[in-house]
């Protein structure tokens, strides 16, 4: 692992790594508020993004081991990571997961659900990374960009899930 885990949760992100927060509105109402949560829980919203995701339990909760298979045919990469820290609330659920050893970076990333006073469901991607593999660092300017990418891609089956009732 890496000495930061569980930044992803509270804050602040670490110094010595790239930062990604990516906040979008992916619904409105309890109902989208609860769909959101059960899509992200149970892996359905990296499923309907296209990114395969095997996983030792059907449910994030910390300790459960996930490899995810991010990007297109042969450039399809595998990222194993476990859970870090996970939380469930009215208002506020979500979790983190932390990457473990053959993993292109090192860091986490954190995938959280909010609603708003006004109702408004929101989710927010926070992370905080750097290379560790040679071709990482390469890669490195395209790796921000890549993160956003994906965020947003997050964002977009996760609106499409909470508002399917």
């Amino acid at each position: 692992m890496y000495p930061e885990t569980g930044a992803t949760q509270r804050g602040p992100l670490p110094a010595g790594y790239r930062h990604l927060r990516y906040r979008t509105r992916v619904g409105a109402g309890d109902a989208a508020y609860a769909r959101a949560v059960e899509a992200l829980f149970t892996w359905r919203m990296h499923a309907a993004m296209g990114v395969p995701v095997e996983a030792s339990a059907s449910r994030a909760a910390p300790g459960v081991r996930v490899v995810a298979r991010p990007g297109l045919g042969p450039l399809r990469m595998t990222a194993p990571c476990v859970v870090v820290w996970a939380e469930r609330g009215a208002r506020r659920s979500g979790w983190g997961y932390g990457t473990v050893a053959g993993h292109p970076l090192r860091g986490e990333e954190a995938f959280v659900v909010t609603s708003d006073a006004g109702g408004a469901v929101w989710l927010e991607v926070v992370a905080f990374s750097r290379a560790a593999r040679w071709w990482a660092r390469l890669a490195g300017p395209l790796v921000p960009p890549f993160q956003r990418l994906y965020a947003y891609r997050c964002g977009a089956a996760l609106r499409r899930l909470a508002s399917a009732g």
